[in-house]
């Protein structure tokens, strides 16, 4: 299995990052993917990602909007096409729009269309953040149509917006909220939606599952979503784990 949203690099992990790894591979996690957030971090990232074998993406989160977006843009282009030839790069991303930062709204939309036609340019996949933006998450797709597609990062919508992601090229990132008994309109979207729509992801060291006691979220705890998903879906553990590891090697070209 994969955990295709894990911010391994974040200083949260810091004190026991090995542990953290091994308690993933023992729950049946094998890798994951470190989303790249600002260039502050990628350089901690590509080492961690080199330390333990794990795959990434670059981007810049719409949280990290650059005072200077034409440079921070001409960072991450250098780097991605660095690193292109690199089979760990799988995406280019976080990216996306945040609503509840409407100060940098205008800059959060030159910063994702630009990274949508980095994306295109390169021929890679999206990971895509998307808060209260929808709207306007989806027009910039239509205008940026990418042949890989992407992920809609932490989906948390119903059925009518999960199709309008899928018609795209899109998969959709299922993670600790499917635990929490009140997202009604993702747990019909998981029940309904053709499982190989749906990815395997944390988010951590952020969107901890109400299940689990610690503050932190870890990669360790998508094996409970895979039991969300099974049961929600009414098929077996198994048969959502190598279908969510076959999508995620699909999307990812792994």
């Amino acid at each position: 299995m994969l955990d295709t949203h894990a911010h391994l690099d974040f200083p949260e992990f810091d004190a026991d990052r090995d542990a953290v790894f091994l308690r993933m591979r023992e729950a049946g996690i094998d890798n994951l993917i470190i989303p790249g957030v600002s260039p502050a971090h990628w350089h901690k990232q590509l080492a961690l990602a080199q330390q333990y074998h794990a795959y990434y993406a670059l981007g810049i989160h719409p949280w990290f909007c650059p005072e200077d977006l034409n440079l921070g843009m001409s960072a991450l282009t250098a780097l991605v096409n660095e690193h292109l030839l690199c089979p760990q790069l799988v995406a280019v991303g976080e990216c996306g729009l945040d609503k509840r930062y409407r100060a940098s709204w205008p800059q959060q939309l030159a910063l994702f269309e630009a990274q949508l036609e980095l994306a295109q340019a390169v021929d890679l996949p999206v990971i895509v953040h998307c808060v209260q933006a929808h709207g306007a998450v989806l027009a910039c797709l239509k205008t940026y149509s990418l042949a890989k597609g992407g992920v809609i990062h932490g989906f948390s919508g119903g059925p009518e917006l999960a199709w309008s992601y899928i018609q795209r090229g899109f998969k959709l990132g299922i993670g600790g909220l499917i635990m929490d008994p009140h997202a009604k309109k993702l747990h019909q979207t998981v029940s309904e939606i053709p499982l190989e729509h749906l990815l395997l992801e944390t988010d951590s060291p952020g969107m901890t599952p109400k299940n689990v006691s610690e503050k932190r979220n870890e990669p360790a705890n998508a094996a409970f979503f895979i039991q969300q998903i099974a049961h929600l879906q009414k098929k077996s553990c198994v048969l959502i784990s190598e279908q969510l590891q076959l999508n995620a090697s699909q999307l990812f070209e792994l």
